[in-house]
This record gives structure tokens, C-alpha cells and sequence, in this order.
């Protein structure tokens, strides 16, 4: 299994080189757009989203304009677990770990007033079965969360089937550019 995600993480690497950055941006804003008109992020006070790597559907400017009317957390590297912090604008951001961008300030832990996680992902397959950078992370996080959860990637990130077992946490939908594309 750990031999068919190791493969699976180098066949998006190398197709996503095939894209230029204002390629996946325009791609990023469609998915974006597309989830906008998520009934479930309509309707949701409290979003967990993240704060994008470069290889990431790109979501600063939608972080940014979603924090106008919602409570916007992100994840933020704290050893070997996340934690998640209140998004209070670009200047309460900094470099944390593994060079990820995340806000400053106290832990939020109310994880039950979470109402919608946007989730990323290495590849996600239609089943809603993901496959991350192989840290564990999103995975051991997501298994205290009791909310609805969307994996985000580009069409390309599909695959057929994701190897996994018992410690993965399965997405309750997964969107890309193309919009809606599974449900467990």
C-alpha cells in the first residue's frame, strides 16, 4: 500500500509540472467559485479551510474574503499534531512550520461549532477516500472532528482508487474545477 500512495503522490507531482501557476490559478478559481454555492459553506458560521502550498488549489483571496462573514480557521503544524488558529487578516500571518504560512494567536479548540472543513489533498478518488503528503496529520486531526468535510484538488489529482485503510479519514464530498465529483 505505502509503495501504491509513493507512486500515486510522484504521478501528481510530475502532472502538475505540466501546468503553468496561472494555469492552476484559473483552475483554483473555478473550484472556488464552484463552492461558493456549496449549500453546506452557505450555511456554515464556523469553516475550517487551509492557507494553500504553492502545489495547492490556491486559496489565500478566499480565506480573505470568506473571514468578512464567517469564523475562518486554519491548521497550523504543532509537532506532531494540527492545531487550529482564527484567521484575523494577512498581518496576524507567519511562516510556521514546514514553511506553511498560519495565523499567530491562541488555540481554537470549540471543535464541535465547526460547521464545514475544506480539506486538500494530494489525490482524492470518487469514493471520497484521500491521500495527503504522507505525514499523517489531516488524518490523525480529522478523527476528532465530527463535521462535514470537502476534499479539494484539480481534475488531475483524481485517481480511480486510494489505497487506504482504518487511520484515513474518508471526505463527504470531493470537488474539483468539473464541480461535484463524489460522495461516501
Amino acid at each position: 500500500m505505502m509503495e501504491e500512495k509513493k507512486d500515486i503522490r510522484k504521478r501528481i507531482a510530475e502532472t502538475k509540472k505540466q501546468y503553468t501557476d496561472e494555469q492552476l490559478r484559473t483552475l483554483s478559481s473555478d473550484i472556488v467559485k464552484r463552492l461558493e454555492d456549496n449549500v453546506v459553506l452557505k450555511c456554515s458560521k464556523t469553516v475550517l479551510l487551509y492557507y494553500s502550498l504553492p502545489d495547492e488549489v490556491y486559496t489565500h483571496d478566499w480565506v480573505e474574503r470568506l473571514s468578512k462573514e464567517k469564523t475562518v480557521l486554519l491548521p497550523v503544524v504543532n509537532g506532531e499534531e494540527l492545531e487550529l488558529k482564527i484567521y484575523s487578516g494577512k498581518e496576524s500571518m507567519q511562516k510556521g512550520n514546514f514553511n506553511i504560512d498560519g495565523p499567530v494567536g491562541e488555540v481554537f479548540d470549540d471543535l464541535i461549532s465547526i460547521d464545514a472543513a475544506i480539506i486538500p489533498g494530494v489525490s482524492f478518488d470518487r469514493l471520497g477516500n484521500r491521500l495527503g503528503r504522507g505525514k499523517g496529520y489531516y488524518d490523525r486531526f480529522l478523527k476528532k472532528l465530527n463535521t462535514f468535510k470537502i476534499g479539494v484538488c484539480f481534475g488531475f489529482q483524481l485517481s480511480d482508487e486510494i489505497p487506504h485503510d482504518e487511520y484515513d479519514v474518508v471526505m463527504d464530498e470531493v470537488w474539483t474545477e468539473e464541480g461535484y465529483v463524489s460522495k461516501k
